[in-house]
């Protein structure tokens, strides 16, 4: 099915566990192939640690954790995702990135106060219904905000 970019929003849609997500693509600076981190000791249980991202060290979010999903081996379809949020450049490790899709916002609906996936519904913008699947659009400036206790 064809949608018309002028309607709505091209977003990058990621798989994470059993869901898939949507990050609005003028917010992703690029996709790379997962690498190993370093530790940043005291960096907090979010940040997995940083790379070296040619001469620029990038803070690496596990998104499992903030989502409370299980957590499990990279395979060879892992990547981090590259983003821009609160003025800050950063990646995300997801198990897989499938797609670039454009979605018209008549398409998007505002995240019922019940999510099946179990996600923080202030995490979330909206719920695109594309054909017979689903894809939760992400806020990424609060995917990514560290919440200090």
């Amino acid at each position: 099915m064809e949608y018309n970019t002028s309607e709505g929003k091209q977003y990058v849609v990621f798989r994470l566990s059993m869901e898939v997500f949507g990050l609005e693509i003028n917010r992703v600076k690029e996709i790379i192939i997962y690498q190993e981190y370093t530790n940043i000791p005291g960096a907090g249980e979010l940040v997995e640690g940083v790379i070296n991202l040619r001469g620029h060290v990038i803070p690496i979010f596990n998104l499992r954790k903030k989502f409370g999903f299980p957590q499990k081996d990279r395979t060879g379809n892992t990547r981090i995702v590259v983003v821009e949020a609160n003025n800050n450049t950063v990646g995300l490790v997801v198990d897989s990135v499938s797609e670039v899709l454009a979605i018209p916002g008549s398409l998007i609906e505002e995240p019922s106060a019940m999510l099946s996936s179990g996600l923080d519904a202030n995490f979330i913008t909206g719920i695109a219904k594309i054909d017979k699947r689903l894809v939760i659009v992400l806020d990424l400036e609060k995917v990514v905000s560290i919440d200090i206790d």
